[in-house]
């Protein structure tokens, strides 16, 4: 019986898909070399415990005779690895023991002062983990932590019996979410602030405290591994997939660095090491395979009996993909009903299709990489009309990244004012959400004010800090008093705040960010943000508001008046914290010694009186009642007016009187 022309094409298209899946098999990849187990524990890519496998700059140690593995940190401090997973990019380590039964203080803090990781190598500590600092002196309560007496330490030590027995009767102990950020190298401990602490990787404190030991750890996350590095092309395991070329993107100074980027059709695959073929390129081009492939194809159809074999492994194949299909569309539903969810304005972001934007940033190539943080990485692009937008990926497997994504592109598509950045649209039909915006093409304000030595920019003069104050001033102030419903940002810094091609200053990253709920003058929400901006109060009782975006833009504002860090070890114990810094200064009538004196310096009386203006309108905001700080549009009308003083020439006394 002849057969229908549609069950013929159906018959065609699983031989074809068969014939994909054998060639994907057939492939050849330049692999990096895996590490063998550490005795029974699997050592994935790019984990390294010894030189000629995995990456060099992931090293973990096997230990000799004990098939155990472990993380050295800095100050001669190591930690065992309880677990690892290759698909998050993350693992586990067992924290610091009590030094002994009986006491409050955990082994090596004197010394070593808590976990301290190298800032040069790809491990930072992950949001995941809830810290409690135990044994803690009355300094600590300088710092932004959750030290009153329902923190969930005090609940710890004394529901635990003898695990943390000894620091049951201290009145003092804080607890804070760590990490989230790839600047997160630190739990510092000391006795001059904490001398004990214990880590918990995905706590719930709503379960007993009694279950809390099953998640004793202190997780860590790396960055995604790039391609292997070469000295000459013989370095490369496959020559015909890599090619060792010069890294695009190598800091200043690094003279020659070269590493083994594959060729035009292979992509890289950090997860797996190796230069792989994308499948779904394969299929969109036609071309999975080539003249190279054939005969061996041939052979292995007549060898294993034809039509039969082929016939069964493309309904298999297909059935697969067609699994794989209808999951990508029930994942890319439930993003679409997330990012409309509470919409009131009305307004959806644009959908680009995964395959649009893969076009615009050459596969997502390293070279158009601009940066990488805990949510995961931004690149560059150039849609087909010539657009340059900037693409922001959520971190694969990482749901919380991802979470953050989605929320961003939601609270995005309901502004627009000048000095927000502006949405594009999304992506939600790859393994991981994409949003599309506006491209910035000036680095951020941190950037220019103490960037690092590859990312060095002339410094501000006082005029543009004072636009950038108030552009970023009337941005936050727009979503507080103009969007509805109003939208608490909860994650204003230096590092996430753009300059365009004009220097003026546009508010980014609205990942952390809330919609406040109606008739309340707050949301209820555990406190997440960065340390040296978020609110004390904030921190204590997990009352989210719009004077917690007012306390952070008080930090920014000293950042723009002395150039320094909002958190800064080096600056020693006292005034680690740049907040309490110049309010010490201020206490003691110095408040013009923190300022950068580069500005200071050949500076008129004018502009002096403007920098002290602008210093106490810092501290204002600074202050620790939330009540007796202004709100944003106060802010921005007070900057308005300090920059009308400066560009008039009046005093501030003249000005004040007219």
């Amino acid at each position: 019986m002849a057969s229908s022309p549609c069950l013929s094409r159906l018959l065609l298209s699983e031989l074809r898909i068969a014939i994909l899946a054998l060639l994907l098999l057939l492939l050849p990849v330049s692999h990096a070399r895996v590490c063998p187990a550490c005795g029974s524990t699997a050592v994935p890519y790019p984990l390294s415990t010894a030189a000629g496998c995995g990456d060099p700059a992931y090293k973990v140690r096997c230990a000799a005779n004990s098939s155990a593995l472990f993380f050295d940190a800095l100050n001669g401090t190591s930690y065992p690895i309880t677990s690892i997973s290759a698909a998050s990019q993350r693992l586990v380590l067992s924290p610091a023991p009590f030094v002994s039964p009986g006491s409050c203080v955990s082994e090596g803090a004197p010394a070593a002062r808590g976990v301290q990781l190298n800032a040069s190598l790809p491990f930072n500590v992950s949001s995941s983990n809830t810290v409690m600092l135990l044994n803690c002196t009355q300094a600590l309560l300088q710092s932004p932590l959750n030290c009153s007496s329902n923190s969930l330490c005090h609940v710890y030590a004394s529901a635990t019996g003898s695990t943390a027995s000894a620091c049951a009767p201290l009145p003092l102990c804080c607890t804070f979410v760590a990490g989230g950020s790839s600047t997160s190298y630190n739990i510092r401990v000391s006795p001059q602030f904490c001398s004990a602490y214990r880590s918990f990787v995905g706590l719930d404190p709503t379960q007993p405290p009694a279950t809390w030991g099953s998640r004793l750890g202190l997780e860590l996350q790396w960055a995604t591994p790039r391609e292997p590095l070469c000295r000459t092309q013989d370095d490369c395991e496959d020559g015909a997939n890599a090619t060792c070329a010069d890294d695009p993107i190598a800091p200043s100074g690094a003279g020659t660095a070269r590493r083994c980027f594959c060729v035009s059709g292979l992509t890289w695959n950090p997860l797996a090491g190796a230069c792989q073929q994308n499948p779904s390129d394969c299929q969109s081009t036609g071309n999975c395979g080539g003249s190279n492939h054939a005969p061996l194809i041939a052979g292995l159809v007549c060898g294993l009996g034809g039509a039969l074999l082929l016939a069964a492994a493309g309904l298999f194949a297909y059935r697969r993909q067609r699994r794989i299909r209808l999951a990508r569309e029930r994942l890319a539903k439930e993003r679409e009903e997330i990012l409309n969810a509470n919409n009131t304005s009305g307004r959806t972001a644009k959908n680009f299709s995964g395959r649009e934007l893969k076009r615009a940033t050459g596969n997502f190539s390293r070279d158009n990489l601009l940066g990488a943080g805990g949510y995961g990485e931004v690149y560059k692009g150039v849609l087909g009309d010539g657009t340059v937008v900037a693409v922001k990926c959520a971190k694969l497997g990482n749901t919380k990244s991802t979470d953050q994504v989605l929320n961003e592109v939601r609270v995005l598509s309901q502004v627009n004012h000048r000095s927000l950045v502006r949405l594009l649209g999304c992506c939600v039909d790859l393994e991981q959400p994409l949003m599309v915006y506006e491209f910035i093409p000036n680095g951020t304000l941190a950037d220019h004010l103490y960037g690092s030595a590859a990312k060095r920019l002339p410094p501000l003069p006082w005029r543009q800090r004072l636009a950038i104050a108030r552009q970023t001033a009337e941005g936050v102030a727009y979503l507080h008093f103009a969007a509805v419903p109003p939208i608490y940002h909860r994650d204003i810094k230096s590092s996430n705040i753009l300059l365009d091609e004009r220097l003026d200053g546009k508010v980014s990253d609205f990942g952390l960010s809330r919609l406040a709920e109606p008739g309340l003058s707050h949301v209820s929400t555990c406190a997440q943000g960065t340390l040296g901006y978020l609110d004390p109060e904030y921190y204590r009782n997990y009352q989210l508001t719009d004077k917690s975006d007012v306390y952070s833009f008080g930090v920014v504002l000293l950042e723009l008046l002395t150039s320094k860090r909002a958190i800064d070890f080096g600056r020693g114990d006292d005034d680690v914290n740049l907040a309490v810094h110049v309010q010490r200064a201020a206490d003691e009538e110095r408040l013009m010694d923190v300022v950068d004196p580069g500005m200071k310096e050949g500076a008129t009386q004018l502009e002096l009186d403007t920098m002290k203006a602008l210093g106490f309108l810092a501290l204002g905001c600074l202050e620790e009642r939330r009540q007796n700080r202004p709100s944003m549009k106060e802010v921005a009308e007070e900057i308005e007016y300090i920059i009308n003083i400066e560009a008039g020439g009046q005093s501030i006394e003249q000005q004040r009187n007219t």
